[in-house]
């Protein structure tokens, strides 16, 4: 049984280890390399006094291949869902070669576990590689990445870590489960793809965000936390205050909510965005000074105007990894148990 697995599972394997064999070599070429500049400019910059000029043209030199091999983490558990997962009973219900199987000395417990742990295995063995090779490469640029693609930021979070094996083993189980509902390939891919990336919105949108209670923050405003200052020229009206997604002093947090608030704790920004009743006729926020390095802002934060923000520090990266990739291995295990009792019960 396992050698006939192995024959029918050997093209995809042939073709997943090539792929990843060719990412592992660039990876390998381009690290070091990635490592070294990154090591000789913060030592440079820190003489300097400050890193965050560094910081932006580093990132901007690798961004687009940043973006890249996140994707390719992101991407490969789906893929190992739809053409893995959703062919592996589908595929035999549609050709009818179960019944032989299940005609031969081989029960069917140990003809859905072979099918499941072998290919299983080597699933969840291909995503974890991807994922550790891709978060060893970009280590220095998820330390210089902008806010809204740092380490705990949704779209980098997954594809780092011990969580694509997570996806990977939920997707190819989820995958096997839909060709047994369905009993057809197609619809079965159709889906699994359906619930999968449902599922993977609804991860960091409802749950991640809860999976320990959220820190907040209350801080002056400053070059961490605003991103500009908006004075109408001429003066007389307001002064528009667009904060920044950052905490002071908690580089890499992950903001859940990011207000303005006035100095009696009241909320008075829209989206990050506020109008501060501030003089602008007269006084530190004048046209035609510096507001966002100086006078205005310290303006701003006498008359006791606050930035509030919710939100989850990086030093929860690695208990938020291994809570998600439980919760994934728990769902596997459901529908492991569901899979283990549909082909108990089947009698044809």
């Amino acid at each position: 049984m396992i050698w006939l697995t192995w024959r029918q599972l050997r093209g995809s394997v042939a073709v997943t280890a090539a792929a990843l064999a060719v990412l592992a070599a660039v990876l390998v070429a381009t690290g070091p390399g990635l490592a070294g500049r990154y090591a000789s400019g913060i030592a440079e910059c820190t003489r300097q006094g400050t890193c965050a000029d560094f910081y932006n043209e580093f990132f901007g030199s690798y961004e687009l291949e940043f973006l890249a091999v996140s994707l390719v983490v992101l991407v490969l558990p789906a893929l190992i869902g739809l053409f893995w997962g959703a062919p592996l009973v589908a595929r035999e219900l549609e050709a009818g070669t179960h019944l032989l199987v299940w005609n031969q000395s081989i029960t069917r417990r140990r003809w859905l576990a072979v099918k499941l742990g072998l290919t299983g295995l080597i699933a969840v063995a291909a995503a974890g590689l991807c994922g550790l090779m891709v978060t060893w490469w970009s280590g220095p640029l998820d330390e210089s990445a902008s806010e809204n693609l740092a380490l705990m930021a949704p779209l980098v979070f997954g594809a780092r870590g011990i969580a694509p094996m997570g996806y990977a083993a939920f997707a190819f189980v989820l995958g096997t489960t839909a060709g047994m509902m369905a009993r057809r390939t197609l619809p079965a891919m159709a889906l699994t793809l359906a619930v999968f990336a449902a599922l993977q919105l609804g991860m960091p949108l409802l749950v991640r965000p809860h999976l320990m209670p959220p820190a907040v923050a209350t801080s002056e405003l400053g070059l961490e936390n605003v991103d500009s200052l908006a004075i109408q020229r001429g003066g007389g009206g307001p002064v528009r205050v667009l904060l920044r997604s950052a905490v002071p002093g908690q580089a890499g947090a992950w903001v859940l909510s990011n207000e303005l608030i006035d100095p009696s704790g009241r909320t008075i920004s829209d989206g990050g965005e506020a109008a501060v009743p501030v003089s602008t006729t007269s006084g530190p926020c004048a046209p035609g000074g510096s507001p966002v390095a100086g006078t205005c802002m310290a303006e701003i934060n006498r008359l006791g105007y606050r930035q509030r923000a919710t939100y989850q520090p990086l030093e929860r990266f690695w208990p938020f990894q291994w809570i998600e990739t439980g919760i994934y291995a728990l769902l596997t295990l459901g529908l492991t148990w569901w899979a283990f009792r549909w082909v108990r019960r089947r009698t044809s």
